[in-house]
């Protein structure tokens, strides 16, 4: 009797746990235990975490630059692949650090730029290609279906079990101020390229302009400049290639100053005080 009790508790917890899954199952089959208003949250906290240490983090506070880098990201949202335009506010903050050839965005879709990278770049096109980047990130969840995947299965037996139904949000509370530091896997990297290609193809921009990213990049690589951006990304020639495969297989011509606007970032970054 006792045995038959102890089987059907396991059969019980087993139709929880299927169910949970099912519950927060993404459309491309992954499980994030997370919702979508838990990216927006969680992103709105990393944000406050990171304006209350300018130390580490120096905004930088001129408008019409800030307002520049906005504009673009607010196009590039505008594409059809972008599914969470309504959730997620997709703010960007420029950062004060020549010295740091980088950008992140945090679950939920604040992006920050470092100067370093927009000084970096050649032309608005690149700029877009690369905060497209950051986007597809937010909306593919990559920061929390990577804490779903480190922390899942130990959040879904407390949730089932019922002892601490809170867990999703302390964990999210302990690790919100160094999320963004977390490697993105090279998979989330590629297909962030991927999502970025396609979103700059509904816009203004050259779609495969993040590639004159990956060239700079290719012919540096060994300076110690680029070591924090290699340490968290795959090399820049296998993205490169796959970026010239998206090229060849959507049929993108050639590009040219309407599409990469090279004079007018030229401008752009003579007016940066």
């Amino acid at each position: 009797m006792a045995k038959n009790v102890i089987f059907r508790k396991k059969i019980n917890l087993l139709i929880i746990i299927i169910s949970f899954f099912t519950l927060y199952a993404c459309e491309d089959g992954k499980v994030n235990i997370f919702s979508v208003e838990d990216d927006a949250n969680l992103g709105k906290q990393i944000d406050a975490e990171i304006r209350s240490k300018p130390g580490e983090y120096p905004i930088y506070n001129y408008f019409e630059p800030n307002q520049y880098v906005q504009n673009i990201v607010t196009e590039i949202i505008n594409s059809p692949f972008v599914k969470y335009r309504s959730y997620f506010p997709y703010k960007v903050q420029i950062l004060n650090d020549d010295k740091v050839v980088n950008a992140f965005c945090t679950p939920g879709g604040y992006i920050y730029v470092y100067t370093g990278l927009i000084k970096f770049l050649d032309n608005e096109a690149t700029l877009a290609g690369v905060l497209g980047h950051e986007i597809a990130h937010a909306e593919r969840r990559h920061g929390t279906n990577r804490m779903t995947k480190a922390y899942g299965i130990q959040v879904l037996l407390s949730i089932a079990l019922g002892n601490n139904p809170s867990q999703v949000e302390q964990i999210a509370a302990n690790l919100f101020s160094g999320l963004y530091l977390m490697k993105n896997s090279r998979d989330d990297e590629y297909e962030s390229d991927e999502y970025s290609f396609k979103y700059l193809q509904t816009t203004q921009w050259y779609p495969g302009a993040i590639k004159f990213f990956f060239e700079k990049v290719k012919k540096d690589e060994s300076s110690p400049f680029f070591e924090v951006l290699l340490s968290t990304h795959p090399m820049p020639e296998d993205r490169l290639n796959a970026i010239n495969k998206m090229i060849i297989d959507n049929k993108i011509g050639e590009p040219n100053e309407m599409n990469l606007q090279s004079i007018k970032y030229k401008n752009f970054l003579k007016s940066l005080p």
